[in-house]
């Protein structure tokens, strides 16, 4: 269907309007859904994440109290182990009077990104 030109000016323009924009809302929003999803999934990402840090912090602060206290080093893999999980890797190391524990453990639910690990230290003075 022809019109007249909508500036007034000569000759018609074509009524392609209606035509060419059909199904432009739909596509524009799978588009605003999957960028929904993806930064959905983000966001749980960095809280697991996040939690993960949490969990390695508070079980390399009981090891060092525990290790500070002189428990053995089997007993302080214990107490890392009840905070940080079973997949936590634990360092104690002594020296000069200090008791350093250092826990890391890699972060679940990566959905494939690998290489995300979670690593926290604390060190404390032994007791005499």
């Amino acid at each position: 269907m022809r019109r007249p030109h909508a500036a007034g000016g000569r000759g018609a323009v074509a009524d392609r309007g209606a035509v060419t924009d059909r199904g432009s809302v739909t596509v524009e929003l799978a588009v605003g859904l999957v960028g929904v999803v993806v930064l959905l999934g983000l966001v749980l990402l960095l809280t697991t994440a996040a939690t993960t840090q949490l969990r390695c912090t508070e079980a390399a602060r009981a090891g060092a109290r525990s290790a500070a206290l002189g428990e053995d080093d089997a007993a302080v893999l214990g107490v890392v182990r009840r905070s940080a999980g079973d997949g936590a890797g634990v360092a104690v190391v002594r020296a000069d009077g200090w008791v350093t524990v250092t826990v890391d453990r890699p972060v679940t639910g990566a959905w494939g990104l690998g290489g995300l690990e979670a690593r926290a230290s604390s060190s404390t003075p032994a007791e005499p």
